[in-house]
């Protein structure tokens, strides 16, 4: 990310402990936030949406719906991210809401990259060429794609709301579309 973006975003983090919860932490929230990812990837992939109605908002779960449904087995299979697989994690983008009746929330954009052993070909729709790492040596080798997704995570702070986060956008490029 640019030096503009993370100053940016620190600032966020800053406003947010000042005046919506001071014992929010970016470590501890983004340890909860690949947890949620984990999770959730995997009921995707197993396709147990009816599970999902606590942690993803009603309207991307209706979304969700129709794509799952449509997608290929080996699509599906590459959704799913271990908690041990995910290799790299960092903020998009973080908004702070007011809406005119007084409602207060918080957005965080989560990018997430993850090793997933699907078997997908080594050039998917759109001609993305999708990253392969072979682990092994040749009699034993196991390729696996490096992969992305990206998670929105919204929390309401107006007193008197549920202290959960909940996702809000879910996007993995290239298989989910």
């Amino acid at each position: 990310t640019s030096p503009f973006a993370w100053l940016r975003t620190r600032f966020y983090y800053l406003l947010i402990r000042l005046y919506f919860d001071q014992e929010f932490s970016i470590e501890e929230f983004t340890r909860g936030a690949k947890q949620a990812f984990s999770v959730v990837s995997k009921l995707l992939s197993q396709r147990k949406l009816d599970l999902l109605d606590e942690l993803v908002s009603a309207e991307v779960l209706q979304v969700l719906k129709e794509k799952i449904s449509l997608l290929p087995d080996n699509h599906r299979d590459a959704l799913a991210a271990d908690i041990d697989a995910i290799m790299y994690t960092t903020e998009g983008d973080v908004r702070i809401y007011y809406d005119d009746d007084g409602i207060k929330f918080v957005s965080i954009l989560m990018r997430f990259w993850y090793l997933n052993g699907a078997n997908l070909p080594d050039e998917v729709p759109g001609e993305t060429r999708v990253f392969q790492i072979v682990f092994g040596d040749e009699s034993t080798k196991e390729k696996r794609h490096l992969l992305t997704a990206n998670y929105e995570f919204q929390r309401e702070f107006t007193e008197g709301a549920k202290p959960d986060w909940t996702i809000t956008r879910i996007e993995h490029p290239r298989l989910l579309e």
